[in-house]
């Protein structure tokens, strides 16, 4: 079981049990002997092992069994404590009660979801009417009734890493030069393009006309600095950035498109463009665009489009956003009329006129029919779009049409999971392109782990029949088999081929000896900028089945960007294919598996550092208390990152890493779990720089790290930002008749029998040498051991006992179950207790009744029931009622629950009935594929 899904258990499902109080008030808080300069913390709220902003809200896990709870929601409710400090509180309620009522006759309940929602068709059909209502231009008077006419049917594209709380929402800005500033103004015209996930703001910024900005700063709706932004000084019209953890009151000012972005340069003559940003319905679907400038200095002026083509016919829709064509004298005219032209090389092929309004400037068209000619030049960056306002003294501004520009990755993990007959070859393909302004798409591809040699390797479309592939361009010819790499340019991408590549609609097929349709395959898709430091430009480190020890026949694959910074921090991002698909169905944000990175070679000292859990696809970070013997082994090249799931507890796929570095005294936050603490070197001096770092025993401790203190091996230090808080080792009750204590241990053991008629025989540790990692305590654990969970800052858990499965290599944690009391007023007598009992004064003698049962089996407390061994029942959460697709029962004495197992689903639309427990295909999805779709362009 993965720790944020315990520590959700134990932080929301059982609060009675005495987390809550040991959440106020930590075990021995022990401050610095010297403390550091302060530092400015975050407010917020820790919750289930994660930290969320002042007003967020999200949907708690209550962890297996139950999961995620979808019709719960808690909310970071901001309080003001002493000294006006601001604090962060919980607050939960069941949403079920608010949901809307669907607008059709026979709604669903998708897995995943609390609310019934109309069926998938209707849904899409619905909020494609509803993002273009009356917006003619995009309404093409064709039949209804024309399914799968070329490629627009895109029920094929995965969603597993988007869930309902991780929704992406964009937003676009025009930027162009301030009047009335005290800057002059500038001739420069930008193009900023935003992407919302949770609390995240990510940017693509390209410019014109304009030196390279050294500044981009967001204005809230009172005019101040919000978030700023320092341009790394590198020769590139793009800039790319994150605004991470956006106040919840900011995150609705941009949903209101209050927000504003500036953009300053810093040398020669200072100038500074400025614009609002705002949410548009075309940016979901755009994959052409353009920056239009004015040739008249300081003029004020801009504009960008937004270009598709449509999913069946050769017709380029489009929407202009101007800004500052529209002079001041016009706003008295209720229209102003305007010229737009598509050109090529001066030559005007269209024209369209129209009138705009001046304070809605914007407008939208569709160029019908493209001919050959006019999409060879949209392919080729070559045609430009033209907008002028006519009469006297006309205003110009046009730019160049190339493919949609942006920070984001076109990348693709190919696996055999994937392949056209999906099957468990271990191999795997890693693909990155880069699509340049003429229409070129340079390629870098890695192939490894196949057990046959590769006789294809194809960019393709989704194939209409499985057994009629779809080839537009074949890569076989630069696919060196030596290395298993291809590297090289096409350069004849068509204007189609260009919308699907930036639509996600195009895969990549490797075809071996063994498998002459397939071995892999992978969706090419756009990899959202994270802002870390892993160089994208290069290609990514292929993760296999085949490069686990021993191999692992899987139908997953992977691959991962890794970098070491200047600081020593390893920056991480990691993209999976294949990997637990059955989860996805019914669960969307189920832990599927961990990354870890470690140290290769057969010595039994090698150890592995957690880096995350995985939720869907991807993963990122940053590790910051990386060893001095690890970072070596990554300059060696002997160090690999594998991601571990539940079927393969001991590594799904693995890669190696060589990331040369020189961080020859470790990174800060050196300090590393008691039993290696000897072999790395510290470097106090960087750890006397960092503002959270800990002093204590006359040592600094990072933030983050564990330790034994010196004073006593039976306690466990921990350091929360310049706060050490230290717990004694809680021993684990112990069931045997025998026990010894051994000397380097803090806890007893049982005394293994000799008779084992009596007694399971524990396994052998060599047997297993491995044991299992939590990532609470960062330690390997014993096959067969149990241990009270330590999970900072909150220290040992005594509510919980974890137990490490020696077969499998997993971590069993349960809640300990605490006895019947009979006394009225039952206490705890420390606040880290579990456990009530009686004050010795209302312990009543047991009766002879009671005592004739003292030796027999024991009852189970679940809530505010008992029951009797071997009863079961249906567990009640609060907020939620009765979870009737989960049963509880009674083993002596202790209380243990499970899901019911669903079986695995191969259909495409699923839906989930109230009151059933599994998912299901839906009826009707035959006689849905038999209904022809809509001719519709820019309808997906």
């Amino acid at each position: 079981q993965s720790l944020p899904r315990k520590i959700s258990n134990l932080c929301c499902a059982w609060l009675h049990s005495g987390l809550a109080s040991r959440h106020k008030s930590p075990v021995l808080p022990i401050h610095s002997e010297r403390e550091p300069l302060p530092s400015k913390g975050m407010s917020g709220c820790s919750f289930g092992g994660r930290f969320y902003s002042l007003e967020d809200t999200w949907h708690p896990d209550l962890g297996e069994p139950f999961g995620v709870m979808h019709c719960v929601q808690c909310y970071c409710e901001t309080q003001r404590g002493r000294k006006s400090k601001v604090l962060g509180k919980v607050s939960c309620k069941n949403v079920k009660r608010d949901c809307p009522e669907p607008s059709c006759d026979d709604p669903v309940l998708l897995p995943g979801q609390c609310c019934k929602t109309c069926p998938k068709g209707e849904v899409d059909r619905k909020q494609a009417e509803a993002v273009f209502d009356g917006f003619e231009y995009f309404q093409e008077k064709e039949k209804e009734d024309d399914l799968h006419k070329s490629y627009n049917d895109r029920s094929y594209l995965s969603s597993e890493d988007i869930s309902s709380g991780e929704s992406r929402t964009d937003f676009v800005a025009v930027l162009t030069g301030v009047t009335g500033s005290w800057l002059p103004s500038s001739s420069g015209v930008a193009r900023a393009r935003f992407s919302l996930t949770r609390t995240s703001l990510t940017f693509s910024i390209t410019y014109q006309r304009i030196e390279r900005p050294s500044r981009v700063a967001f204005l809230d709706s009172d005019g101040n600095t919000a978030f700023e932004y320092k341009t790394p000084m590198r020769d590139s019209d793009m800039i790319c950035g994150v605004w991470k953890n956006l106040p919840q009151s900011h995150v609705r000012q941009l949903q209101a498109e209050q927000l504003r972005v500036t953009m300053t340069t810093a040398t020669g003559r200072r100038e500074q463009i400025e614009g609002k940003i705002i949410k548009h319905r075309a940016l979901f679907a755009e994959t052409f665009s353009s920056t239009l400038t004015s040739e008249k200095e300081h003029s004020g002026m801009g504009g960008i489009a937004m270009l598709t083509l449509s999913d069946t016919e050769n017709n380029l829709h489009f929407i202009l956003i101007l800004q500052g064509l529209i002079q001041p004298r016009q706003r008295d005219s209720p229209l102003v009329p305007i010229r737009v032209r598509l050109q090529y090389s001066q030559h005007v092929l269209r024209e369209i006129h129209a009138n705009v309004t001046a304070y809605d400037p914007d407008f939208a068209e569709v160029l019908t029919d493209l001919n050959s000619r006019e999409l060879f030049w949209l392919s080729r960056g070559q045609l430009v779009i033209a907008v002028e306002t006519e009469g006297p003294d006309p205003r110009h501004i046009s730019g160049f049409i190339t493919g949609r520009k942006s920070c984001d990755t076109i990348q693709s993990v190919m696996s055999s999971g994937d392949a056209l007959t999906a099957g468990k070859t271990g191999g795997v393909g890693s693909a990155f392109f880069h699509l340049h302004d003429n229409g070129t798409l340079d390629y870098q591809v890695q192939i490894a782990g196949l057990s046959s040699e590769v006789v294809g390797l194809t960019i393709e479309l989704k194939p209409r029949r499985r057994s009629k592939r779809s080839v537009l361009y074949d890569l076989a010819p630069e696919f060196d088999r030596p290395s298993g790499r291809a590297t090289g340019s096409w350069s004849r991408l068509e204007a189609r081929h260009i919308h699907m590549l930036l639509q996600n609609e195009l895969f990549i097929n490797v075809a071996t000896a063994h498998s002459q349709e397939g071995e892999l395959r992978g969706q090419i898709r756009g990899l959202l900028y994270s802002g870390l430091e892993a160089p994208r430009h290069e290609i990514p480190i292929p993760l296999a089945g085949q490069f686990v020890a021993p191999p692992v026949l899987t139908s997953a694959g992977g691959h991962a960007w890794v970098s070491v910074d200047e600081r020593c921090h390893l920056h991480y991002e990691i993209v999976v294919a294949g990997l637990s698909k059955a989860d996805d169905l019914t669960v969307s944000a189920h832990l599927h598996g961990f990354a870890e990175i470690g140290e290769l070679g057969e010595s039994s000292t090698n150890h592995k550092r957690l880096l995350t859990g995985f939720y869907g696809s991807q993963a990122q970070g940053v590790l910051k208390d990386i060893s001095v013997e690890l970072l070596r082994h990554l300059d060696r090249g002997t160090a690999f990152i594998q991601v571990s799931t539940k079927v393969n507890t001991r590594g799904e796929i693995r890669g190696r890493v060589h990331v040369p570095n020189n961080c020859e005294f470790g990174t800060r936050g050196e300090v590393e779990v008691a039993e290696f603490d000897g072999l790395f070197v510290h470097d106090p001096e960087e750890l006397k720089k960092d503002p959270h770092t800990c002093f204590f025993e006359s040592q600094h401790h990072a933030h983050g790290s564990l330790w034994t203190p010196n004073y006593n091996n039976c306690f466990t230090c921990s350091c929360q930002k310049r706060t050490v808080i230290c717990d004694p080792v809680i021993c684990p009750v112990l069931t045997c008749s025998r026990t010894i204590q051994p000397e380097d241990k803090c806890c007893p053991v049982c005394l293994e029998r000799k008779d084992p008629k009596n007694m399971k025989t524990p396994e052998r540790l060599d047997e297993h040498p491995e044991g299992c990692y939590f990532e609470g305590d960062q330690k390997m654990h014993a096959p067969g051991s149990t241990w009270h969970p330590f999970v900072p800052p909150f220290g040992y858990i005594k509510c919980a006992l974890c137990t490490c499965k020696g077969a499998t290599g997993e971590v069993h944690c349960e809640k300990v179950t605490c006895p019947a009391l009979t006394c009225s007023r039952p206490v705890r007598r420390s606040p880290s207790d579990c456990c009530k009992e009686c004050p010795e004064e209302d312990k009543p003698l047991l009766v002879h009744a009671d005592m004739m049962q003292a030796d027999g089996t024991r009852h189970c407390k679940f809530g505010k029931n008992f029951y009797q061994n071997s009863d079961n029942w249906h567990p009640r959460v609060p907020l939620m009622g009765e979870m009737k697709c989960i049963t509880c029962w009674c083993d002596h004495g202790v209380t243990k629950c499970q899901r019911k197992q669903c079986p695995v689903l191969t259909c495409s639309n699923i839906t989930r009935r109230e009151g059933m427990c599994c998912p299901e295909c839906q009826e009707e999805e035959e006689e849905l594929m038999k209904v022809p779709e809509k001719k519709n362009s820019w309808r997906h």
